[in-house]
């Protein structure tokens, strides 16, 4: 008979005593549990004890999780959450170096653990701390000389406990003084650092601006570029990435006067953070990160790539104003740029006061406007106040003009002399085109949580957007002339160039000369090929026999994209648990066992490098107690107050697993590969049918394959629509032979 479902078998630790083993009631308050133990081994005062978990988190058990304990686990009887606060409240303030050491190693360790959090918070811990590193250290500033190990393991466990204490939610931000933020500022701005101690201030910097605006000022007036540089030049891709990060905090929390601003500003190393465009967009600081990070020798990490993707995004979106801003046809400074525009292209003055009548120059303007490619030949000022892309087409046309003013004169020149029919329209195209890039590069969304999809050659200019359009023009106009184009063919030139843009940026591409090449390759003639072999390869034969085939086939390739998806899940895949500062997340563990029975799962340190075994993963949930599949906002974790729920990102990678009555394992997938091979993957051990893009994706592939393989003899014959008629019977017998 099966132990009834309340009653949890445990081993339980006591330091100097032999493990008991119990079972333990989960219906009982656990308070009468931990009196229980305590009984056992004589302890008296049992509410100053509690119970952990006895693994590397040294979790406390509370009623809140106690659900999380599994037949199996091992559990540690130790002293309760408060009596440990107040011991290293106490322990951490001793006047002896050594103790003061390791009771702060150990506050750095504990702290991880809510319960253990808010009670030391409840005894104004963090403002301990704080304190400690206002004033504090100074006290040891003196032995630092010839104790400089020991000091920077002092503050580094003193900030490591700050950050963890920090990251549970517990406590305000804004709560912190001006000489707390100078004082973590001056350990950026030291030359020589502990790295440790960089990396935990640069933590702290971040979470100040992401988390509080009046602290986003503050943090931006104590840094300036001058002092981060150091920081991108140096060889240690952590300390690399936290410097990034906080200048996409300050870059992301900036009041938009601060991004945009003239740029007559001259000291730019001293220049505060807060005039982030100005130092965005300076050579300098782009060619210390294109050098030192993009082009080092060490393989850029994922967390890297993440803050360079978002340093991409936030750097495109300052484009957004422009992009959305409508040109009025009355503004003369506005129409002076069109004037430039045709004088480059014609080689004319754009003196209103030069000689003829004002009907002849109307004439020709309108003349000259309508070869510049114009909708609106009579005011083209018209043509820009579609939003998007607004006035930023105007910027892009008038740069090209002037930056690569030979293509220019040539493409205007070029168009205006073929017939009217054939002519490539640059006015227009190059307002499509300007709305077709912000698209591709989604200027003016959020970056996204999970993506690492940045793009070397963005940093590889100081006005990469412009070059990246002048390229573009070029491209659309060589395709153009390739496809013998006509103005009806206007939308479909712009689709092959869209793909053609979109293949190459695939690629990704080191440098701009590098995609332009690419471009090169990819010709309206390739695209065509490309194009046909794709559809050959997806082709659908809709004659009878045909369809029967795919019918009997398409059985046994679901059959084996299920026992895919299950050794998938039976590797297990690491998953992050987000917190509110993303590079702080915990990572856990999940993979199916190989008779496909349970789930194993459990927390680990860091990310692993390859498969972790089943024995080291303490949790397990039987796969027949699986009720069901939840995904996406209807998730329990989905619905809990925070940034999460606001992310359309994790939204779409998050699921999970509702078993027994009301009981939940959540999980946000690393990206959108893994949800459909767990969701899939969890749906086949239900029975229920897989439904996911990439199964559907698989199978066209997989059923494409095994056609054209069963088809391969039959190859440039017709496929009658009626099987042929069954001949007469032949008048004798003597062709056959009898073996016997």
């Amino acid at each position: 008979m099966p132990p009834p479902a309340d009653i949890v078998k445990v081993a339980i630790e006591w330091p100097g005593a032999f493990p008991k083993l119990m079972e333990i009631d989960q219906k009982k308050p656990l308070s009468a549990i931990i009196k229980e133990v305590c009984e056992g081994w004589s302890l008296g005062n049992h509410e100053n004890f509690a119970l952990q978990i006895a693994d590397a988190t040294n979790f406390y058990i509370t009623e809140k999780n106690r659900n999380d304990i599994k037949n199996g686990s091992i559990l540690r009887l130790t002293t309760s959450p408060y009596q440990t606060a107040v011991q290293l409240h106490e322990r951490i303030q001793s006047t002896s170096m050594d103790a003061k050491l390791e009771s702060l190693k150990d506050l750095a360790n504990a702290s991880r653990d809510i319960t253990f959090a808010q009670e030391f918070i409840n005894l104004d811990g963090i403002s301990l701390l704080t304190q400690m590193v206002e004033s504090g250290t100074e006290r040891y500033q003196k032995l630092q000389k010839i104790m400089k190990p020991c000091f920077g393991d002092l503050l580094s466990f003193t900030l490591t406990a700050f950050v963890e204490l920090m990251d549970h939610g517990i406590v305000s931000w804004d709560t912190f003084s001006v000489a707390f933020i100078k004082k973590i500022a001056g350990y950026v701005n030291k030359s020589a650092m502990d790295t440790a101690v960089l990396q935990r201030s640069l933590a702290i910097l971040e979470s100040m601006v992401l988390n509080s605006q009046d602290l986003y000022h503050k943090v931006a007036q104590e840094i300036t570029i001058g002092q981060l540089i150091p920081h991108l030049q140096g060889t240690d891709q952590d300390i690399q990435t936290y410097t990034v990060a906080v200048i996409n905090a300050l870059f992301l929390k900036a009041p938009e006067e601060k991004r945009q601003f003239d740029e007559h500003i001259v000291d730019i190393l001293n220049c505060p953070l807060t005039e982030m465009a100005h130092i965005l967009a300076q050579k300098q600081l782009r060619s210390i990160i294109l050098s030192n990070v993009i082009r080092s020798p060490t393989p850029i990490n994922d967390e890297m790539a993440h803050q360079l993707y978002v340093l991409q995004v936030l750097t495109f979106n300052l484009l957004e104003d422009r992009m959305m801003t409508k040109m009025d046809p009355q503004d003369q400074a506005q129409r002076d740029i069109i004037f430039e525009l045709r004088r480059i292209a014609f080689d004319v003055e754009c003196d209103p006061n030069n000689s003829g009548s004002v009907e002849k120059r109307k004439s020709m303007y309108t003349r000259d406007y309508k070869k510049l490619g114009f909708i609106n030949h009579v005011n083209p000022a018209v043509d820009f106040t579609q939003i998007p892309p607004g006035m930023l087409a105007l910027d892009n046309m008038l740069y090209f003009a002037r930056h690569h003013q030979d293509a220019y004169i040539r493409i205007v020149l070029e168009n205006s002399s073929r017939e009217d029919k054939h002519e490539c329209p640059f006015g227009r195209s190059s307002i499509e085109l300007t709305k077709m890039l912000c698209e591709i590069l989604k200027v003016g969304e959020l970056p996204s949580e999970n993506c690492h999809d940045f793009h070397p050659m963005f940093f590889t200019h100081d006005r990469s957007f412009e070059e990246f359009f002048c390229i573009c023009i070029q491209l659309l106009n060589k395709t153009w002339k390739e496809m013998r184009a006509t103005s009806e063919d206007f939308n479909k030139v712009m689709q092959v160039v869209r793909e053609q843009i979109m293949r190459a940026l695939t690629l990704k591409p080191n440098s701009l000369d590098q995609f332009k090449s690419r471009l090169q390759n990819l010709s309206y003639t390739e695209i065509l090929k490309i194009r046909q072999s794709e559809r050959m390869n997806q082709e659908d034969f809709q004659s009878r026999p045909i369809l029967e085939l795919r019918e009997k086939i398409q059985p046994e390739i679901m059959e084996l994209i299920k026992q895919q998806r299950l050794n998938r899940l039976c590797d297990g895949t690491c998953f992050r648990k987000i917190s509110s500062r993303r590079r702080q997340d915990k990572f856990w563990y999940c993979r199916l066992s190989p008779n496909h029975k349970v789930l194993h799962y459990g927390d680990l340190e860091e990310s692993p490098q390859g498969e972790v075994p089943h024995d080291s993963l303490q949790d397990k949930l039987p796969v027949a107690d699986i009720k069901a599949v939840i995904t996406g906002k209807d998730c329990p974790h989905m619905k809990e107050k925070g940034a999460l729920k606001q992310n359309k990102e994790v939204l779409e990678l998050a699921f999970s697993v509702l078993y027994e009555s009301d009981e939940y394992l959540n999980f946000i997938a690393p990206d959108k590969h893994e949800y459909c091979v767990w969701t899939d993957g969890l749906n086949a051990l239900l029975g229920k049918e897989m439904t996911s893009d990439y199964t559907k994706s698989d199978m066209d592939t997989l059923l494409s394959m095994e056609m054209k393989l069963r088809l391969l003899d039959l190859e440039n014959i017709q496929i009658p629509e009626a099987p042929p008629p069954i001949p007469k019977e032949p008048s004798n017998y003597d062709f056959v032979y009898d073996c016997n």
